[in-house]
């Protein structure tokens, strides 16, 4: 046979958590043909020697439903073998809506998510009304990765209540056209329905997000009458030990058996409730005991905002911080080495904060023993407090020092969850959980986590040991694949779709994240590359090569099909 592409000589780790071999694997129409000691000629061969030749990752939880309008290869998660990823997490979505209704989305996303509402209004060009007609659009765009989505709740209320969706309740009519839409989006191919019902999620003027003034009685009737596909939810109290929470996950356990459907939410642990999401995986279990089906996402490492003078400090509104924050960073410089203004600015932030509360991933008031130096990827970080404690300095003197010694370049991490690894570490293993959750797209801004499945390959593989190889490539192929009905990827076998990533085991790893502007209307954002990174394939094609783009463009939009 010739093939379309031949990948050659590497270390076949395939997805099943089955033990390494060396093979090569021909491909064929976008789809894995032979995998053996191959012999034929192909249009294009990729010499692996040295390095590990696995399925694409899968990630279960993006925001890259704006970024997909203006981000053809899906950046960051394309540069850490991200092959397939599921967006329209958290009820946020583009779709049902209108075009000149297009701000009431935009108004969930802004805050809530961290994506620019300038960058949105100059990238998107509206062509669609209905999440089919959405749908549609989607599957027209460039794409360099696979793409599923779910129908998220708020662009579904405001659709459909308009204003009154930030504000009241549905009526009976509302409701049916609701469930209406539900069904119609579900029998088009979306991925499910996605909702929040978080605190966290928020508008800019500091309101509810829409879904979030939604009733549980509103909630369970569009789940049973989805009919087909996924539900994702991001949820009121997470994993706290608590009797609001038992209720809220038994709540959560009825529907999941009364509809059928699968039910997902992330879980991560607190350094203020101390093993609280244990409790959960027990109403997990008892779920599908009873014949419903739960799982948890969760993360490979912490959950981090990242500051930095070229994104978001935790003293931005602050009085004198305000104003210098306000100017280029360059003028910032200057007004760093001036020492009276030096002064202030440290005196006004040794003060208690007295602002509004923060919410989510926003940066908060400092925690220095709980803000480490970012000064590498590796780790271990040191906290600044133990840092400006060594050279006898206060932590903002010491954060104005490092950023000036760095020409503004200086990262900090600030952890709001899975503080704890060992926890962290615990929560990976458990077997109704998948290791995804990057909420690439959104929080462009202020997290960076889109490396996940880098970090778990290199921190937890390769230097803690905590995983094999074939353990830790699983979890984030066939677990994430299976887990999320893509039922096609995730593994290297004949036959199914070839995504393909190739990688050395001793040098992959996420890199330094960086800032840049290359959003529209000009917005920041942080993006991240990785090392170790051979190739990126994807339906056969080679997106990435060196971590480089090759122009192939060879993704596609995922429909969920009934059956």
């Amino acid at each position: 046979m010739a093939f379309d592409l031949l990948v050659k000589n590497g270390m076949i780790v395939d997805g099943s958590g089955l033990p390494r071999y060396r093979g090569d694997i021909g491909v064929k129409d976008g789809k894995i043909a032979e995998i053996g000691r191959i012999g034929g000629s192909a249009k294009e061969t990729l010499d692996a020697e040295g390095h590990v030749v696995s399925p694409g990752f899968v990630d279960g939880h993006t925001h890259m439903d704006a970024q997909i309008f203006w981000d053809p290869i899906g950046t960051s998660s394309c540069y850490q073998g991200v092959t397939s990823v599921v967006m329209g997490n958290c009820g946020f979505t583009l779709a049902p809506c209108r075009e000149a209704e297009a701000d009431m989305v935009f108004r969930n996303l802004e805050r809530a998510e961290d994506i620019s509402r300038a960058a949105m209004l100059a990238g998107i060009k509206w062509r669609w009304e209905s999440f089919p007609e959405f749908l549609d659009v989607l599957e027209s765009l460039p794409k360099g990765i696979n793409y599923a989505g779910y129908m998220g709740h708020c662009a579904l209320r405001t659709y459909v209540m308009g204003q009154r969706a930030f504000t009241d309740e549905a009526s009976e009519d509302e409701l049916a056209k609701m469930v209406h839409l539900v069904k119609e989006a579900v029998d088009a191919g979306a991925h499910g329905f996605s909702t929040t019902r978080s605190v966290n999620h928020q508008t800019s003027d500091d309101k509810p997000v829409a879904s979030r003034l939604a009733s549980w009685h509103e909630f369970e009737t569009l789940v049973k009458a989805m009919g087909a596909g996924m539900v994702e939810v991001a949820g009121e109290p997470r994993g706290a030990d608590s009797e609001k929470a038992r209720a809220y996950y038994d709540g959560l356990s009825k529907l999941a058996i009364e509809s059928g459907r699968p039910i997902t939410f992330g879980l991560f642990n607190r350094r203020t409730r101390p093993g609280g999401w244990r409790s959960t995986f027990d109403i997990i279990e008892r779920t599908a005991a009873a014949g419903g089906r739960m799982f948890a996402q969760v993360h490979s490492r912490a959950l981090s905002v990242l500051l930095s003078f070229e994104t978001h400090l935790p003293f931005d509104k602050w009085d004198v911080w305000k104003e210098m924050r306000a100017k280029p960073l360059a003028e910032q410089k200057k007004m760093l080495l001036d020492p009276e203004m030096r002064r202030r600015l440290v005196e006004v932030a040794s003060k208690p904060y007295e602002g509004p509360e923060v919410r989510g991933t926003e940066a908060r008031p400092p925690e220095w023993d709980y803000i480490y130096a970012m000064t590498d990827m590796k780790g271990p970080h040191k906290t600044m407090a133990e840092l400006a404690r060594q050279k006898n300095t206060h932590p903002v003197d010491l954060m104005i020092d490092m950023a000036l010694e760095r020409d503004m370049k200086f990262f900090m991490m600030q952890p709001i969850a899975n503080e704890n690894q060992t926890e962290a570490l615990e929560l990976m293993k458990h077997p109704r959980s998948v290791v995804t959750f990057s909420d690439s797209g959104a929080h462009v801004s202020q997290i960076m986590d889109s490396s996940l499945q880098t970090h778990l390959l290199s921190h937890w593989v390769r230097e803690k040991q905590a995983f094999t190889l074939e353990e830790a490539v699983k979890l984030i192929t066939c677990d994430t694949a299976t887990q999320f009905g893509f039922h096609d990827r995730g593994l290297l076998r004949e036959g199914m779709a070839a995504d393909i990533v190739v990688f050395d085991p001793d040098t992959v790893g996420p890199r330094m994240p960086e800032v840049v502007t290359d959003l529209p209307a000009q917005a920041k954002r942080l993006r991240q590359k990785a090392d170790g990174m051979r190739a990126t394939i994807v339906n056969g094609q080679i997106l990435l090569r060196d971590n480089e783009p090759t122009g192939n463009l060879p993704g596609q939009l995922l429909r969920k099909r009934r059956g």
